[in-house]
């Protein structure tokens, strides 16, 4: 099974109240949060599982505590990179089956394809938006940047059905951030992200 994640930003204090908790996160610490994300993500994802993490593990670093997180962390980890990833140590790069900048895939719900664009960052037009593809992504956490960029994709997909014969699909954009409602800090099936 395929599980998708951005944005767990590990040991970044100002992702709880230990700090300016500019995601609002139910967290006093970090510890705290180590601890409920690590729950939640391993009592759910078995080891043949995929998690794809687009982006922001954490606040920069490859130290010993954050190598020793995400290895007890279950399943085949792919990482797409964000901007706070630093994978320079090779310790911590050899937890992750894979790593890219950008990656597109097939995944499946029940018997039906569906083709993803994978990025840490939105991205306004990606490859084959209006024949069906979804594009997660990260980033822009649950601010005003994720609402416009919503909001630019509803526009966008009014303008095509109005200016055009064609039948075209919707342009489908998730982003995939632990701290958005429908992620609740876990990993979920892509199932799941279109369900929200």
């Amino acid at each position: 099974m395929n599980y998708y994640i951005s944005d767990m930003h590990f040991f970044h204090k100002n992702v709880t109240k230990e700090g300016n908790n500019f995601d609002n996160r139910p967290f006093n610490s970090l510890a705290e949060m180590h601890q409920y994300m690590k729950e939640k993500w391993n009592s759910k994802i078995t080891n043949g599982d995929t998690v794809y993490i687009l982006g922001d593990i954490a606040m920069r670093g490859t130290n010993e505590e954050l190598i020793a997180l995400v290895a007890q962390l279950k399943g085949r980890k792919v990482l797409i990179k964000g901007n706070h990833d630093d994978v320079s140590d090779m310790r911590y790069k050899n937890i992750f089956e894979e790593i890219y900048d950008y990656k597109e895939i097939t995944d499946y719900v029940n018997q039906d394809a569906y083709k993803l664009v994978l990025s840490h960052y939105p991205i306004l037009m990606w490859n084959g938006q209006h024949r069906g593809t979804i594009h997660l992504y990260g980033h822009t956490h649950n601010t005003y940047e994720n609402e416009f960029y919503q909001e630019c994709l509803r526009k966008l997909n009014m303008e095509m059905l109005m200016r055009s014969e064609k039948c075209y699909d919707i342009a489908r954009a998730y982003n995939v951030g632990c701290m958005m409602p429908y992620m609740n800090y876990e990993p979920r099936t892509l199932k799941e992200i279109l369900n929200k």
